[in-house]
Protein backbone atom coordinates (compact mmCIF):
# COMPACT_ATOMS: atom_id res chain seq x y z
CA UNK A 1 0.00 0.00 0.00
CA UNK A 2 1.27 3.30 -0.84
CA UNK A 3 -0.37 6.65 0.73
CA UNK A 4 0.67 9.78 -0.88
CA UNK A 5 -0.16 13.58 -0.05
CA UNK A 6 0.05 16.59 -1.85
CA UNK A 7 -0.81 19.97 -1.38
CA UNK A 8 -3.54 21.30 -4.04
CA UNK A 9 -1.01 22.26 -6.39
CA UNK A 10 0.47 19.48 -6.88
CA UNK A 11 3.07 19.54 -4.42
CA UNK A 12 4.36 16.55 -1.91
CA UNK A 13 4.04 16.55 1.42
CA UNK A 14 5.00 13.18 2.33
CA UNK A 15 4.89 9.12 1.41
CA UNK A 16 4.33 6.10 3.67
CA UNK A 17 4.76 2.52 2.13
CA UNK A 18 3.49 -0.58 3.81
CA UNK A 19 3.61 -4.25 2.91
CA UNK A 20 1.04 -6.90 4.32
CA UNK A 21 2.37 -10.41 4.55
CA UNK A 22 3.21 -12.67 7.37
CA UNK A 23 6.66 -12.31 8.49
CA UNK A 24 8.46 -14.99 9.26
CA UNK A 25 12.33 -16.20 10.64
CA UNK A 26 14.39 -19.09 10.34
CA UNK A 27 14.64 -19.06 14.36
CA UNK A 28 18.81 -19.14 14.51
CA UNK A 29 18.97 -15.34 14.22
CA UNK A 30 16.19 -11.83 14.84
CA UNK A 31 16.86 -11.57 10.75
CA UNK A 32 13.33 -11.52 8.92
CA UNK A 33 12.85 -13.66 6.03
CA UNK A 34 10.14 -13.23 3.39
CA UNK A 35 10.30 -16.40 1.35
CA UNK A 36 8.05 -18.82 1.28
CA UNK A 37 11.12 -21.07 1.23
CA UNK A 38 12.07 -19.32 4.82
CA UNK A 39 9.19 -19.62 6.56
CA UNK A 40 9.73 -21.96 9.54
CA UNK A 41 8.20 -19.74 12.15
CA UNK A 42 5.54 -17.43 11.94
CA UNK A 43 6.53 -14.31 14.40
CA UNK A 44 3.59 -12.43 13.12
CA UNK A 45 0.65 -11.98 10.52
CA UNK A 46 0.00 -8.50 8.75
CA UNK A 47 -1.67 -9.66 5.78
CA UNK A 48 -4.56 -8.77 4.81
CA UNK A 49 -7.58 -11.20 5.04
CA UNK A 50 -10.08 -11.32 2.42
CA UNK A 51 -13.52 -10.22 3.35
CA UNK A 52 -12.18 -8.31 6.35
CA UNK A 53 -12.23 -4.65 6.84
CA UNK A 54 -9.08 -3.10 8.35
CA UNK A 55 -8.64 0.62 9.33
CA UNK A 56 -5.21 2.34 10.09
CA UNK A 57 -4.28 6.01 10.97
CA UNK A 58 -1.92 7.26 8.71
CA UNK A 59 -0.81 10.97 9.65
CA UNK A 60 1.41 13.32 7.83
CA UNK A 61 2.56 17.10 8.83
CA UNK A 62 1.59 19.65 6.83
CA UNK A 63 3.77 22.80 5.80
CA UNK A 64 2.65 25.99 7.67
CA UNK A 65 -0.64 27.76 5.71
CA UNK A 66 -1.37 24.50 4.45
CA UNK A 67 -5.22 24.08 4.80
CA UNK A 68 -5.96 20.65 2.75
CA UNK A 69 -4.42 18.22 1.01
CA UNK A 70 -5.56 15.90 -1.66
CA UNK A 71 -4.49 12.24 -0.26
CA UNK A 72 -4.23 9.18 -2.94
CA UNK A 73 -4.02 5.68 -1.70
CA UNK A 74 -2.91 2.77 -3.72
CA UNK A 75 -3.32 -0.86 -2.83
CA UNK A 76 -0.96 -2.89 -5.14
CA UNK A 77 -0.07 -7.07 -5.37
CA UNK A 78 3.41 -8.09 -5.27
CA UNK A 79 3.91 -11.22 -6.93
CA UNK A 80 7.45 -13.25 -6.26
CA UNK A 81 9.47 -10.05 -6.20
CA UNK A 82 8.98 -5.86 -5.65
CA UNK A 83 9.73 -5.28 -9.02
CA UNK A 84 6.29 -7.38 -10.14
CA UNK A 85 3.81 -4.83 -8.71
CA UNK A 86 0.21 -4.89 -9.96
CA UNK A 87 -1.92 -2.40 -8.92
CA UNK A 88 -5.19 -3.64 -7.40
CA UNK A 89 -7.59 -0.25 -6.15
CA UNK A 90 -6.66 3.53 -5.93
CA UNK A 91 -8.41 6.31 -4.18
CA UNK A 92 -7.99 9.84 -3.91
CA UNK A 93 -9.78 12.44 -1.72
CA UNK A 94 -9.19 15.90 -1.29
CA UNK A 95 -8.84 16.04 2.69
CA UNK A 96 -9.89 19.54 4.92
CA UNK A 97 -8.73 21.08 8.02
CA UNK A 98 -11.71 23.22 7.79
CA UNK A 99 -15.31 22.45 8.29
Amino acid sequence: MVVTAKTTDGKEIGKVEKHYHPQATNCRDTKMKYGAQWKVANVRDTSLQPAQAKKEAIEFDLPAGIREAIVTVELFYEAANPANKYQIHSITRKVSLDR
